[in-house]
């Protein structure tokens, strides 16, 4: 039974280390990682994995997703 606890221990904290956004939006942009410069709009939140990161993983998957831009909706390449 102490082996099972320690799987069960070590699987919850790799994913609540990786949050939703992290795990499953793919890719994190470099524009997303940077932080807009002044006089630039603020980043937009994606908020159905903000959600879930609130509900799942509340404490360090939500700082886990903002530290690493993750939580953020990628930037809009100007259009040519």
């Amino acid at each position: 039974m102490g082996t099972l606890l320690k799987f069960v221990a070590i699987v919850f904290i790799a994913t609540s280390l990786s949050s939703c956004p992290a795990m499953f939006d793919g890719r994190v942009s470099d524009c997303q990682r940077t932080k807009p410069a002044a006089g630039q709009p603020s980043r937009r939140i994606k908020t159905t994995p903000f959600i879930l990161d609130l509900i799942f993983f509340p404490v360090i998957g939500t700082i886990v997703d903002f530290a690493t831009g993750a939580i953020y909706e990628p930037c809009e390449t100007p259009k040519k």
